[in-house]
């Protein structure tokens, strides 16, 4: 099958997903999937962070790729972006829901909370950002870079079960796998006016749009980061991580069977990211 990206995919006959999640920090077992089926899929950029694990949550096809392999074993900035975004893209799916642990850097999200941003800014350097490296050239749009049908399902779903959440807000990607200095934490707060810091959002927002996938993050803010008076650490992340892994489960298995396979086109022109794009 040749689909917009112009390179022909490699099915698996009997393996179609319609979810894909995306698991973060914290979040590397497919254990609210039933039915789960674990399969290797090859794309022309690799082999992904892992085999994926392929199922059904209430009935809809899920697939689900731990970002950083089984026991964490890619960090922030080796993490092979293109062929996960491929992998999925190749069962079939048309949502992709990414989870992530952040920091914080707005006062009124704590650590706890959760928020599905709208925004983001991009400062990392070394990355690989597209699938069209030449000969064909490729300006997607990235002013709305997240689905905002699938942004709002998510809202939704996390409020119902009476999580605080927050929608909307500027996630900021830093580069990692280090965390920022005093300084830099002052710049994207008080200078760029960022709510949220991570390290994984970019390059996979930007390849999720070119692969015309419906993308959206469900942050989980771990930390005030360090322009706040402790500075943070992978021990206070993980401590405050694993009290969220299980509301970031529920909201999942929340969400998932509410998600359109054709959601209005108001909400979601994600699937029509390339219809202007390619030069």
């Amino acid at each position: 099958m040749v689909n917009r990206l112009g390179i022909t995919l490699t099915v698996p006959k009997d393996v179609k997903a319609h979810v894909g999640i995306i698991g973060g920090s914290g979040l590397y077992k497919a254990d609210i999937i039933e039915n789960p089926k674990e399969v290797k899929v090859f794309t022309p950029y690799g082999e992904p962070s892992d085999y994926i694990t392929v199922g059904e949550i209430k009935g809809v096809k899920v697939a689900f790729l731990p970002r950083h392999g089984k026991g964490h074993r890619y960090p922030p900035h080796k993490v092979n972006y293109r062929a996960n975004i491929w992998a999925l893209k190749s069962l079939g799916i048309k949502h992709v829901i990414s989870v992530s642990a952040v920091g914080s850097l707005n006062e009124n999200m704590k650590p706890g909370d959760f928020v599905i941003p709208d925004q983001f800014i991009d400062m990392t350097k070394l990355r690989n950002y597209t699938f069209f490296d030449g000969p064909t050239t490729v300006h997607v749009s990235m002013a709305d870079p997240f689905c905002k049908y699938l942004s709002k399902k998510l809202y939704e779903s996390s409020k119902s079960l009476g999580y605080t959440s927050h929608f909307g807000g500027t996630y900021i990607c830093i580069e990692g796998p280090r965390f920022s200095t005093r300084a830099e934490s002052r710049v994207w707060k008080e200078v760029f006016k960022a709510d949220i810091i991570g390290m994984t959002l970019v390059p996979e927002v930007n390849l999720a749009c070119e692969a015309q996938l419906c993308y959206s993050t469900l942050a989980m803010v771990t930390d005030y980061d360090v322009w706040a008076e402790k500075p943070v650490t992978a021990v206070e992340v993980e401590r405050v991580m694993n009290q969220n892994i299980e509301r970031a489960r529920k909201i999942l298995y929340d969400v998932i069977p509410k998600l359109s396979e054709n959601p209005i086109e108001e909400e979601c022109s994600c699937c029509k990211a390339l219809e202007h794009a390619i030069q």
